[in-house]
């Protein structure tokens, strides 16, 4: 059985996520802002919520097409066939967004979509009775100017959820989004990489991870797991063969300082937990200290806002960075921050660009070679 995918990626990702999606062996790939559609079998469920580093979440499009009243959207959810893929004692809530659309109220679409889901599940299966007492099945719904999507989230929580990070330091960057950052920056199985504000430590991790080639999704679960129409059998496979592709002769090397010593401890944990303990060390230390290798790639988000609140503290942090890196010269330094006046800051006008967003935080990949 083919299905339909989406799956949604930062603003700025999506040629990295592409590139994911593709090595994966998914058809049609088609790219467009902030995701990726694609197609596959029953398998591409399990390899892409275990494999895809950039992604937010692996989502079945069931049905595309346009509604601008309550009856449309009811007949186009009526339409599919739901009691293929949900059970009849299975909970299926249901959650969306509505923008520039004719239907504008999300909580009223949310109660037609279920409606029509109840409709068509009663007929399919032949019941007066839903009892919701099952496993869960996600559905969500998207209507842009118009057009309607209906989906199945098929990861439950975000992917970016790793597993590794039970806690974090304030305002951390997602793991998503460090890992497009350590592509960016073309992380190898022998990169050797350096984080001066290395906080929860996540993109020293998400480095060491790409390096060595662990799957981001194998220390977690996943909400088609337990779909009907998704055997166990799959998720085993696609999970021994994730475990079959580790690098364990990668000649990855990560280090990262914080001058918060919570940060440290927790980073080293996170490590831990992440399975590349032994390739990340963390230590305890002042920027304006920070002597890169000259082997080393510097991958960083240097606190700024949220995570500091003093914007003339955020100033002086980069410039105190600018001097080290002028000091200590690195193979290459990928800061990313959403301070504008940033290069300003740090005393040197970047060699490349990159525009993305963190959640709804614009900010810009400043890269130094």
């Amino acid at each position: 059985m083919k299905f339909d995918f989406i799956t949604p990626c930062y603003f700025g990702t999506e040629s990295t996520a592409a590139f994911e999606v593709r090595r994966l062996g998914a058809e049609n790939v088609q790219v467009t802002d902030g995701r990726i559609a694609f197609s596959g079998d029953v398998d591409m469920i399990a390899a892409a919520n275990l494999n895809l580093r950039c992604a937010e979440r692996v989502l079945i499009l069931l049905k595309s097409y346009e509604a601008r009243t309550f009856d449309e959207l009811f007949d186009g959810v009526a339409s599919i066939p739901w009691e293929d893929l949900i059970p009849a004692d299975a909970k299926f809530p249901v959650k969306g967004s509505s923008l520039s659309s004719t239907l504008s109220s999300v909580p009223a679409c949310q109660s037609i979509v279920k409606k029509a889901v109840v409709e068509r599940l009663k007929k399919g299966h032949k019941t007066l009775m839903l009892p919701e007492t099952g496993e869960q099945y996600k559905i969500r719904f998207s209507i842009r100017k118009d057009h309607v999507e209906i989906m199945l989230d098929t990861s439950g929580d975000g992917l970016h959820k790793r597993g590794y990070r039970r806690n974090a330091t304030g305002a951390p960057i997602k793991e998503t989004l460090a890992a497009a950052i350590a592509d960016l920056g073309r992380v190898r199985r022998d990169s050797h990489v350096a984080d001066p504000f290395c906080g929860s430590g996540t993109l020293v991790i998400e480095a060491a991870q790409k390096a060595m080639n662990i799957a981001p999704g194998l220390r977690r679960r996943f909400a088609a797991e337990h779909y009907s129409f998704c055997p166990r059998e799959v998720w085993a496979r696609q999970r021994e063969k994730a475990l079959s592709e580790i690098r364990l002769d990668a000649g990855f090397e990560g280090v990262g300082f914080d001058i918060d010593p919570a940060a440290v401890a927790l980073a080293a944990q996170n490590a831990k937990l992440a399975g590349v303990g032994d390739r990340c060390r963390f230590e305890v230390a002042d920027v304006k200290d920070f002597a890169p290798l000259p082997e080393q790639l510097v991958l960083t988000n240097p606190p700024y806002g949220e995570r500091l609140g003093d914007l003339a503290t955020a100033a002086k942090l980069a410039g105190q960075l600018g001097s080290a890196l002028e000091a200590h010269p690195a193979s290459g330094a990928y800061i990313i921050t959403a301070d504008a006046d940033f290069e300003k800051h740090f005393g040197k006008k970047a060699r490349k660009r990159r525009k993305l967003y963190n959640g709804m935080i614009p900010c810009q990949i400043y890269m130094y070679f």
